[in-house]
């Protein structure tokens, strides 16, 4: 799994969320979904644990492997575009 893949949670209480890998530690991954996970705090979830979506194009997704600086909504906005959902929060 590599950095700024999209994944899905397979298990535990975020079981089907979408989130962006931020990091990969060993067997973990820091996961955020700029939401209920967000970048200041990310889940540290094991690798068995999520399912691999997609390997994002995204430009939050360039941001995270060249490590700039992204925000929280930058996040919800790229996860809200791969689930089809529209409007995923109103701050602009």
């Amino acid at each position: 799994m590599d950095i700024a893949n999209l994944v899905q949670a397979t298990a535990g209480r975020e079981q089907g969320k979408y989130f962006f890998v931020l990091e990969t530690d060993g067997e973990y991954l820091l996961l955020a979904d700029g939401k209920s996970r967000r970048i200041e705090a990310p889940k540290r979830k094991k690798q068995k644990h999520v399912r691999f979506i997609a390997e994002s194009a995204a430009p939050v997704a360039e941001k995270i492997r060249s490590k700039e600086k992204i925000t929280n909504s930058e996040l919800r906005k790229a996860i809200a575009a791969y689930s089809g959902k529209e409007n995923p929060d109103q701050e602009g």
